[in-house]
């Protein structure tokens, strides 16, 4: 039980940060204007996904 609980409140936690992290990108491209190519924002997705921890690409014009 105490395990299930660990991994509920894990996904949930990554669930969160992933999410702020979205929150943050979409903050600075409305500051900026600068995008990233969509290559570029997946393949960072993908690092993230495979538990990479990756800064994400710089916005450029």
């Amino acid at each position: 039980m105490r395990e299930a609980i660990r991994q509920y409140v894990e996904h949930g936690e990554k669930h969160e940060a992933y999410r702020q992290d979205g929150l943050r990108a979409w903050a600075a491209y409305e500051q900026t204007g600068l995008p990233v190519s969509h290559a570029e924002a997946d393949t960072w997705l993908k690092q993230l996904a495979n538990g990479d921890d990756k800064k994400p690409p710089a916005c450029h014009s």
